[in-house]
């Protein structure tokens, strides 16, 4: 069964075919994801990104005749739908909010023993963003006819039916009780319950493409579509069939995410950026986060490689690089990034080596506050960087496995349409190498700790 999926990430946009049964992409076409400046505030491209959707639907499919539709997407977003579309454009979720603005919804969050939603910046909690257009545009929020996640709203667009979904809602949030698996008590504040879209689950089918759209794409016969996926759940869908709990998966990609799957919520904290997902099951997931490919591609900006004389000076000089590149997230959301004993300046491979250092370092840091237990299945761009999983791996004293597909998340969604739970017989992953760091590493990794503390 050939799926079609359309991924979005906040860093690129994807449309893909999945073989579901060999669980493996076949092909894939791919756009940055543009952030709009114009109007009121930062906004995603929703126009620019369904027309590439369109276009590239249209060619895979007289390609491969693709079977079902399936959709998976970033976090952090939703729609305001009115019945000529949007509402209100989908805001960035990096757009910070007047401080009063911020304020005010502070008194009105749930605390964190209901939610498992740390407070974030900006409109990471989707609930600050659905506050923050109540309050500064009241009267287009009130006449909206319904709210849906993001991930259905790509399914709106070519369905015509509004849904939202537990992973989406899962995902931190503000507005949704993981542990009982329904709505938190801010939906009651906002006074939205009745402009929530209904809630399904990833699997359900949402409805069939409409012969509106079925024409532009050329479809010769009516194609379901399934009701779509968080992008970081996805990632997780595909293992969780495969292996018995405990383990953990590291979801990597503009967001490093961390499963603890098989563990509890109850030592989780919410200053560290701990917090509970829902898988797609509706089971409660502890969890932990940074923007580590962000971080990342700050550090090194797209150069360098781990040469063998980058490594050993980085490791020979304990050149450290501290968190957190990006501030307010992540385990260490108040310290002060620095570059430590660099004094003479590093070449691009060196930084890639301490990049690729710190990465794995903030990861242990993540899997530690979650007590992660088990083997640790790394999938995403990180797990193509060798030296990071092996510097993963040696620093937590485990198996690290890594999965080279390039998009995790499109095959994750793309189970949706053929039963996600299935265990397969296909070979998944490979232990992480182990050459290239010396015994030096744990002093190494001593010497991070030093730095960042507890």
């Amino acid at each position: 069964m050939k799926v079609a999926v359309l991924d979005v990430g906040k860093t690129n946009v994807k449309a893909v075919i999945v073989d579901a049964g060999e669980r493996r992409e076949v092909a894939a076409h791919t756009r940055p994801n543009r952030v709009l400046t114009d109007g009121s505030y930062p906004h995603f491209d929703v126009d620019g990104i369904f027309a590439f959707f369109l276009q590239s639907l249209k060619e895979l499919n007289s390609e491969f005749e693709f079977d079902a539709v399936s959709i998976t997407a970033h976090g952090a977003s939703g729609a305001l739908l009115s019945a000529e579309g949007l509402a209100l454009p989908i805001l960035d979720y990096e757009f910070r909010y007047p401080v009063d603005v911020e304020a005010a919804y502070d008194e009105i969050r749930p605390p964190f023993s209901e939610t498992f939603s740390p407070r974030l910046p900006g409109g990471l909690n989707l609930g600050a963003q659905l506050h923050y257009q109540k309050a500064v545009f009241p009267e287009t929020f009130a006449n909206a006819q319904a709210i849906v996640t993001y991930p259905q709203y790509w399914g709106w667009r070519l369905t015509g039916i509004a849904a939202t979904e537990v992973t989406s809602l899962g995902c931190h949030t503000d507005l949704w009780r993981p542990k009982q698996g329904g709505f938190s008590s801010l939906v009651e504040t906002l006074g939205i319950a009745g402009k929530l879209a209904p809630v399904r689950k990833p699997s359900d089918r949402l409805g069939y493409v409409t012969e509106e759209m079925s024409a532009k794409i050329g479809l010769a016969r009516p194609v379901p579509l399934y009701c779509g996926i968080h992008d970081s759940n996805a990632s997780l869908l595909p293992h969780l069939g495969q292996h018995e709990a405990p383990f953990a998966v590291v979801s990597t990609g503009t967001w490093v995410v961390i499963f603890a799957v098989g563990g509890d919520l109850d030592h989780l904290d919410s200053k560290r950026d701990t917090l509970a997902n829902v898988d797609a099951l509706g089971r409660a997931v502890p969890s932990a986060r940074f923007m580590g490919g962000r971080e990342f591609e700050l550090l090194t900006k797209g150069q360098g490689t781990a040469t063998p004389e980058a490594i050993h000076r980085v490791l020979e000089e304990r050149i450290v690089m501290t968190p957190s590149v990006v501030p307010g997230c992540g385990p260490f959301p108040d310290a002060e990034h620095r570059v430590v004993n660099a004094s003479n300046g590093l070449n691009a491979d060196e930084t890639y080596v301490a990049a690729s250092l710190y990465a794995a370092l903030m990861t242990k840091a993540c899997l530690d506050l979650t007590r992660a237990a088990g083997p640790i299945i790394v999938e995403g761009p990180f797990a193509r960087n060798t030296l990071y999983a092996e510097a993963l791996s040696k620093a937590i004293g485990r198996s690290v496995i890594v999965v080279s597909s390039s998009t995790g998340t499109s095959v994750g969604a793309a189970l949706l349409a053929v039963g996600s739970s299935a265990p397969s017989s296909l070979q998944e992953g490979r232990e992480a190498s182990s050459h290239q760091l010396p015994d030096s590493f744990q002093q190494y990794c001593a010497e991070w700790n030093r730095y960042v503390g507890p």
